[in-house]
């Protein structure tokens, strides 16, 4: 089993049923997670802000650091390998208010809301997802057999 790290601000995708693709530290960062069962290629990409027009030459560097320009980049990245749109599996994680308890910055919030309008538009439904509260998370993708798996800074370990 090969394990592949997904950074801050990255995604990696695979079709290789032995990997496990792998974030850290998601605190108000998102991670969105899919999967093609067919055959079996899948993502992850962990994004830190909800929109690229903040910094247009960030962007351009790096998509995977913003919502509108990495969720697009993830799902186009699995279609190079065989993956069809319909048979995707989503989950998300992620968006948390760490550090921010008067809840000013709101950028998990404004992370997930985001995301949420870019699937709406683009007709793309959420099978699951551990989004909010106040917690960090590692999510791990299974390209064998799809699982995702969360654990959270207390502890806890669930499937998505």
């Amino acid at each position: 089993m090969s394990e592949i790290i997904v950074g801050i601000s990255d995604l990696k995708v695979s079709s290789n049923p032995d990997d496990v693709v792998i974030t850290y530290a998601l605190g108000s960062c998102i991670c969105v997670a899919v999967y093609d069962p067919k055959v079996r290629v899948g993502g992850l990409l962990h994004f830190m802000l909800p929109d690229s027009t903040l910094d247009v030459n960030k962007a351009k560097e790096n998509p995977s650091m913003f919502a509108d320009t990495g969720i697009p980049l993830l799902f186009k990245s699995c279609y190079m390998f065989g993956a069809e749109k319909k048979r995707m599996v989503v989950k998300v994680a992620g968006g948390a208010s760490i550090l921010d308890d008067t809840n000013y910055f709101r950028i998990g919030q404004k992370n997930i809301t985001a995301m949420r309008k870019i699937f709406w538009r683009n007709n793309v439904l959420i099978d699951n997802e551990d989004t909010g509260k106040n917690c960090n998370r590692t999510v791990r993708l299974e390209l064998k057999s799809g699982r995702c798996l969360i654990k959270s800074s207390d502890g806890t370990v669930k499937e998505l």
